[in-house]
């Protein structure tokens, strides 16, 4: 461990981050770079360890995160897949592909944690101003005349305590450090379950990740590294008795009826099947008082849209840019999280309100089945979804005048085509 040369007298670090996962590596790295000193704590004492259950996918909003932390060569040579993807709706598939001579579509990557998280652990270990302190849970918060300055850890050698102008909880959707810096959480029930598996040799349509919105049920499959296919089903909690009676073939079932359904009978599947029955959304104020929260500590996303991962490094990156000047001492840190906390609410709010509806397990609404149709039928409209679908655009842009006007359009245009040349002719005498 190096010595905190800038954290002062009364504090051993200028920043503690709990929690040593894609949140928190990230932040540790981009704080560090700007000269703040950095003690990350991860409660597990296996560097390589990963998280199990996840999509497993990067979404494109994340690509520039990526590229600052210097990752993207890395991630290629890894065997990251480009993820490219098609969806599945009623009205047929949505393929989204780059316009004849225009850029090509913006994208991230597939990759299993199992590979991800040793990778972005190394690289926040090997950065200068960084201490990975492995094996410390966080027990409790040091708190002085109404703030947090520091907190309490179990590690391997007894207990300890370890002061900091700021602590981050970077440990996820139960964060231990909400509870102790007692942020409450807003909990949206979520009307599906899920379940996952990674299959070897499991050849997909055009060679992409596919989705299946099937209202209200969901599946996806999003190709990986090493030649795995991570398959996940999202069904409606309805179908959940079936699952616990005989999960296997459950679950291979679903996968059986889905429309050009990939051929996992033939594959090799080289997991566990896994997953949780009760996944409810939580969403918490980012900051009190000497704290703030990344990643799934301040918003768990609903695992169907796989943005969680995509998420905790963009609030990385939000935060860095907010606080790195006041945890060095070099500004208000209060004013500081608040604009953190601004940037958090106005990038994500829209984005979690349409999720937690969507997560009720419902059918599609009037707008979705606007756009979700139109952009079956309409290349320009599939790269439009394809933005939102990344990330890279919000409600409010996604469902923008011009955009509805263009999918009514499309729609309308389809259904006189679907019309018989003769009926249209009486139509119109």
């Amino acid at each position: 461990m190096t010595k905190p040369e800038s954290a002062g007298p009364d504090h051993d670090y200028d920043v503690v981050i709990s929690g040593g996962s894609l949140a928190g590596c990230a932040a540790a790295i981009l704080l560090a770079r700007r000269g703040v000193r950095v003690a990350l704590l991860e409660r597990r004492s296996d560097p390589e360890t990963y998280k199990v259950l996840c999509t497993h996918s990067l979404t494109a909003c994340a690509y520039p995160v990526l590229d600052e932390l210097g990752l993207v060569p890395a991630l290629e040579k890894a065997g990251a897949v480009r993820n490219e993807a098609r969806w599945y709706t009623r009205w047929g598939w949505i393929e989204p592909k780059a316009a004849p001579g225009g850029p090509e579509l913006p994208y991230a990557y597939n990759i299993r944690r199992s590979t991800l998280d040793p990778l972005i652990r190394s690289h926040a270990a090997g950065t200068p101003g960084v201490d990975l302190l492995l094996g410390h849970q966080v027990t409790g918060l040091v708190r002085e005349a109404g703030r947090t300055v520091g907190v309490r850890a179990s590690t391997p050698q007894g207990e300890r305590e370890i002061r900091a102008r700021l602590v981050v909880g970077a440990d996820g959707k139960d964060s231990a450090v909400a509870k102790f810096a007692e942020i409450p959480a807003r909990v949206y029930e979520n009307g599906r379950f899920g379940y996952l598996a990674h299959f070897r040799d499991l050849p997909l349509h055009g060679g992409i990740g596919q989705t299946w919105f099937l209202e209200p049920d969901m599946a996806y499959a999003f190709p990986n590294d090493d030649g795995v296919t991570v398959l996940a089903v999202l069904p409606d909690k309805k179908r959940l008795p079936d699952f616990r009676e005989d999960l296997e073939g459950s679950f291979l079932d679903f996968v059986r009826a889905l429309p050009e359904a990939p051929p996992i009978d033939s594959a090799e599947r080289v997991s566990k099947i896994i997953g949780m029955v009760d996944y409810p959304l939580h969403s918490r104020k980012p900051t009190a008082p000497g704290v703030a929260l990344l990643g799934d500590a301040a918003l768990t996303g609903d695992p169907l849209w796989g943005v969680g991962c995509g998420w905790a490094l963009q609030s990385a990156t939000w935060l860095t840019e907010a606080v790195a000047a006041a945890a060095t001492g070099r500004g208000d840190l209060d004013r500081s999280l608040a604009a953190y906390a601004r940037v958090h609410r106005r990038r994500l709010r829209g984005h979690a309100y349409l999720g937690a509806d969507f997560a009720k397990g419902r059918p599609f609404n009037p707008m979705e089945r606007l756009m979700f149709s139109a952009a079956a039928r309409d290349a320009s409209l599939a790269r439009h979804m394809h933005l939102f679908g990344s990330r890279l655009i919000g409600p409010l842009r996604f469902l923008n005048p011009l955009a509805l006007a263009k999918a009514s359009v499309v729609n309308i245009r389809h259904r006189r085509a679907a019309v018989p040349p003769a009926q249209l002719s009486r139509t119109g005498s």
